[in-house]
C-alpha cells in the first residue's frame, strides 16, 4: 500500500495557519482543485480527518501533491480562489466554473458614458474598476455615484449626429432630477465629463469630496428634521467609510508583472514567484536555493529568476524586486517603496517566508540532526560566534524583596535541554536585594568548579539581564581568566535586545528569528527551574516560621498538618479531636497548649 496520503497529510500539517489559497495537483502535475480557506493548515487537515466518499474520494485518490499561496485576508483569498479556477479550469471544482463570476463597476466606453454594475468584464467596451467581494457593496457604491452625480441609465445612442437630429425626449429620470437629458442637447459633453472625471476618482479610491458632501447633507436633513433623509445619508456614509476602493490581489492598472519575494537562512534562499495577468494573480512557484558559497543576496535572486524564466513561459514586462539584480533580461525593474506593487512584494515574501517555515518543519521531521545544524549555524551568524554553539549554558537569580536569594543554571547541548546537568545555587555572599553581586558570585562558582573539575567550557553563556547582569558575570570570567574564552550575552526582558560585552549598543533580532526564539527558550526555562527552587525554600522558610516553633513537631508532622487542613489559620481553629485524627493525641495536646497560650 502506498504512504502517499500519509507523506501528504504531514505536509498539511506544515502548511501556515493563515489564510490563502491552496491548489491539489495529480501525478501527471495537473492542477485538480483549488480551495480558498480562513486557515490553510485546518481546512487541507480537515480533508484527511474524514472518511472519503463520492467525488471527495475521487479526489483524495487522485491528488499527488498539494501547494498553496498565502494572502493578506480572506477577502483577497475569495478573489484569488476566483481567478485560479477560471486560469485553470481544474477537473474537481464544480461551484465557479459556471457564467458567475464577481461583481465590477464599468465607466462604458462611449458618448456620455454609463457607469453600471457587470459581471462579465469585456476588453475595450471600457474601464473596469473591482472585483468586489460583495454584490451588496458594489451597489452601495454605485447608488452612492448616481446620488452624487445625474448621470444617464438608458442604453440610447447618444452620438452628436442623432441627439442634433432630436429624436429623443427627456424621460422620468429627467423630470425627478436624476439626470440633466444629454439626449435633448440640456447638458454638454463638457459637463458630463466632469462628473465622470469625479467618478473615476471616487472608484479609484478618492472618497473625501464625496464624504464630506453626505455628511454635509445629512445635517442639513437633522436640522430641518427629516430624519429619514438623515439616515439614509448616514447609512450610505457608513457603507462608504467601511468601502475598500482597490484589491490587493486584482487591480486592473497593474498590468502583467513578475513578482519576486524572497527570504534567507545560512544555508538556503526560499524565493516566491508570482505572476500578474492583466491585474490579476494567475500564478505562483516556490524555489529552494541551496547555498554553495558566499553569495549576495542579489546574486541567489538573480539566479532564481533565470530560473523561473528557464522553467514558466512568462510574458511579463516589469519585474517587482526586493532589490534591483543584474539579469541579462530587457525587462523593466521595479523595487517599489509604496502603493499595489509593495503590496504585491509584501505578499510574495510573506510566502517565501511561509516557504521557508515549511522547508524548516520538513527538515525537523526527516533529518533532526541536519535540522540542528541549521539552527547552530544560523546562531552562530546572528550573534557572530566564533563556533556554533552546541554547548549553552543561562543563568538567571531569584529571591523575594532580597530574601531566599536563590540562582539556576540550566546547559542545552545540540538546542536540547540536558537536565542532569542542570544546578541551583544558594546565594551566600550577598545582603539585600542585589542582582548584580548575586550574578557575580553564582558565575564565579559555576565556572570555578568546572576548571577545578577539568570539564567541558560552554561555547555561549546567555546571562538572564540586561547591561548590570552581564558586566557581573564578566568581572567573574575575567577574574577565573576566562575572558574571550567564552561567549557571552545578556538578554533583557522588555525589548529583548541583547547585550554583547564591550559593545555599547544592543542587538535588534527580529521578532520572528529562530536565534531570538532558542535563547528565550533557554531564558524561559532557567526562570522556571530557578523559581522551583526558591518556592521550595520560601514555603520550607514558612513552615519553620510556624509549626516547627512548637516544641515535640518535627517537619513531617507539620506538613501532615498542612496538607490535610490547607493552612495555619484552620489548624488553629481545629479542634483536639481533629488534630488528633491526623497527628496523634500527643502531637495534637502540644498544638493546642502552644495556640491556647
Amino acid at each position: 500500500m502506498s504512504n502517499a496520503p500519509n507523506k501528504l497529510r504531514e505536509h498539511a500539517r506544515l502548511l501556515p495557519a493563515r489564510p490563502g489559497v491552496y491548489r491539489f495537483y495529480d501525478a501527471s502535475g495537473r492542477i485538480i482543485y483549488v480551495g480558498k480557506a480562513k486557515n490553510l493548515r485546518k481546512r487541507v487537515l480537515s480533508y484527511f480527518s474524514k472518511t472519503p466518499s463520492g467525488k471527495h474520494a475521487l479526489l483524495m485518490k487522485n491528488m499527488a501533491r498539494i501547494d498553496h499561496i498565502v494572502t493578506a485576508n480572506e477577502t483577497e483569498a475569495f478573489l484569488l480562489e476566483n481567478i485560479q479556477i477560471k486560469q485553470h479550469k481544474p477537473k474537481y471544482n464544480i461551484l465557479l466554473k459556471d457564467d458567475k463570476t464577481y461583481p465590477w463597476i464599468v465607466i462604458r466606453k462611449e458618448a456620455f458614458p454609463r457607469v453600471e454594475l457587470t459581471r462579465r468584464p469585456e476588453k475595450g467596451r471600457g474601464e473596469y474598476f473591482g472585483p468586489y467581494p460583495s454584490v451588496r457593496t458594489a451597489r452601495v457604491l454605485l447608488e452612492l455615484i448616481r446620488d452624487s452625480y445625474p448621470l444617464r441609465t438608458c442604453s440610447l445612442d447618444l452620438s452628436p449626429e442623432k441627439i442634433a437630429k432630436g429624436r429623443y425626449k427627456v424621460c422620468l429620470e429627467y423630470h425627478l432630477g436624476r439626470c440633466k437629458a444629454p439626449c435633448t442637447g440640456e447638458q454638454t459633453a463638457g459637463e458630463y465629463d466632469r462628473y465622470i472625471k469625479d467618478v473615476r476618482q471616487m472608484l479609484r479610491g478618492n472618497f473625501r469630496p464625496a464624504l464630506q458632501r453626505l455628511e454635509a447633507e445629512m445635517l442639513r436633513a437633522a436640522e430641518r428634521l427629516e430624519f429619514e433623509k438623515a439616515q439614509a445619508f448616514k447609512e450610505k456614509l457608513d457603507a462608504l467609510r467601511n468601502y475598500q476602493a482597490r484589491s490587493t490581489v486584482v487591480n486592473p492598472a497593474l498590468g502583467n508583472l513578475a513578482v519576486f519575494g524572497m527570504a534567507e537562512d545560512t544555508s538556503a534562499a526560499y524565493v516566491n514567484f508570482m505572476e500578474v495577468a492583466n491585474g490579476a494573480v494567475i500564478r505562483a512557484r516556490n524555489l529552494e536555493i541551496r547555498k554553495r558559497m558566499d553569495e549576495s543576496p542579489a546574486e541567489l535572486l538573480a539566479w532564481a529568476i533565470g530560473e523561473i524564466f528557464a522553467q514558466v513561459d512568462v510574458h511579463a514586462r516589469e519585474l517587482i524586486l526586493p532589490m534591483p539584480v543584474k539579469i541579462p533580461l530587457s525587462v523593466k525593474q521595479t523595487v517599489p517603496q509604496r502603493g499595489d506593487k509593495r503590496k504585491l512584494l509584501e505578499m510574495s515574501e510573506q510566502n517565501a517566508r511561509y516557504f521557508r517555515l515549511e522547508k524548516h518543519k520538513q527538515l525537523q521531521i526527516t533529518d533532526p540532526e541536519a535540522h540542528t545544524r541549521r539552527m547552530l549555524a544560523q546562531m552562530q551568524a546572528d550573534l557572530n560566534l566564533e563556533q556554533p554553539p552546541r554547548h549553552i549554558e543561562c543563568f538567571d537569580i531569584s529571591h523575594t524583596q532580597g530574601v531566599e536569594k536563590t540562582a539556576s543554571c540550566v546547559v542545552f547541548r545540540n538546542l536540547k535541554p540536558a537536565k542532569k546537568d542542570y544546578r541551583h545555587y544558594t546565594v551566600r555572599s550577598v545582603e539585600g536585594i542585589d542582582d548584580f553581586a548575586s550574578m557575580r558570585e553564582v558565575v564565579f562558582r559555576r565556572y570555578k568548579r568546572l576548571l577545578d573539575e577539568g570539564r567541558e567550557l560552554p561555547q555561549l553563556v546567555v546571562i538572564d539581564g540586561g547591561k548590570g547582569q552581564l558586566n557581573a558575570a564578566m568581572e567573574s570570567l575575567r577574574a577565573l581568566g576566562l575572558e574571550g574564552r567564552l561567549a557571552v550575552i545578556g538578554i533583557a526582558k522588555r525589548l529583548e535586545e541583547i547585550y554583547r560585552p564591550g559593545d555599547p549598543v544592543p542587538l535588534y533580532l527580529d521578532k520572528r528569528s529562530e536565534t531570538l526564539k532558542v535563547i528565550q527558550h533557554i531564558r524561559n526555562e532557567a526562570h522556571r527551574f530557578g523559581l522551583r527552587l526558591h518556592r521550595k525554600r520560601r514555603s520550607k522558610a514558612g513552615l519553620h516560621s510556624t509549626l516547627t516553633d512548637i516544641p515535640g513537631i518535627g517537619e513531617k508532622t507539620a506538613v501532615k498538618l498542612l496538607r490535610h487542613f490547607k493552612s495555619i489559620k484552620r489548624i488553629r481553629e481545629a479542634g483536639f479531636d481533629d488534630l488528633a485524627r491526623v497527628a496523634g493525641k500527643a502531637a495534637a495536646r502540644r498544638i493546642r497548649a502552644y495556640f491556647e497560650k
